[in-house]
């Protein structure tokens, strides 16, 4: 089992629309590690850590568009070191 870090930052109407939380239930499901949080420009950012194939899902779910009431319209993903976590947080 390989375990990867990414970082994502998703825009278009991902506020007000339980992106975070969709996206913190996601890791949960697949066992990942990290965080979703609201930026002052709109756009959400997140990391996802954990096993590469429950990564590549919620990074897949992601960019598919979220949960119902969103609208993704950029997404970047790139890859980044691991850092010491333990659950995943929607702060």
């Amino acid at each position: 089992m390989t375990n990867i870090s990414v970082k994502i930052r998703v825009s278009g109407k991902v506020q007000g629309v339980y992106f975070r939380d969709s996206t913190r239930q996601q890791a949960e499901r697949h066992q990942l590690t990290g965080y979703a949080r609201n930026l002052s420009d709109g756009s959400v950012d997140i990391l996802l850590q954990g096993d590469q194939n429950g990564v590549e899902q919620v990074t897949a779910w992601i960019r598919a568009g979220g949960p119902p009431a969103a609208c993704v319209v950029a997404m970047s993903c790139e890859p980044c070191d691991i850092e010491p976590l333990s659950g995943f947080t929607t702060g």
